[in-house]
């Protein structure tokens, strides 16, 4: 299969298990090549190891929230960074988009 013939790779980083099985669903239903992540860190390392087309991001995770990770994929990441988050005060939604993210998305949706 050649590049173009591949399905585009997203990179879906939730620390709920739910929410990372049900965005598989519906993008794997999509044709999308979905890989999941349960943290920042893991995000980070699964972007180096194999690098996305976009990534889907949540910012309330433990350890490494979304906002580090959001700044620290910028470092070398071009691909869309989309964040899907409860988190709906527009000082969040402005510092995500200050550290790059291209859109922001309230859940529940």
């Amino acid at each position: 299969m050649s590049a173009a013939e591949r399905p585009a790779r997203v990179l879906v980083v939730d620390d709920e298990e739910q929410m990372r099985r049900a965005l598989r669903s519906v993008l794997d239903a999509a044709g999308y090549d979905v890989e999941a992540a349960p943290s920042g860190e893991d995000a980070l390392r699964c972007a180096a190891e194999r690098t996305p087309e976009a990534v889907v991001l949540d910012l309330a995770m433990p350890g490494m929230d979304g906002f580090e990770t959001c700044r620290r994929l910028r470092e070398w990441f071009h691909g869309p960074v989309m964040v899907l988050s409860v988190r709906d005060s527009d000082e969040d939604k402005i510092r995500a988009l200050d550290l790059g993210a291209d859109d922001y998305l309230t859940k529940p949706f």
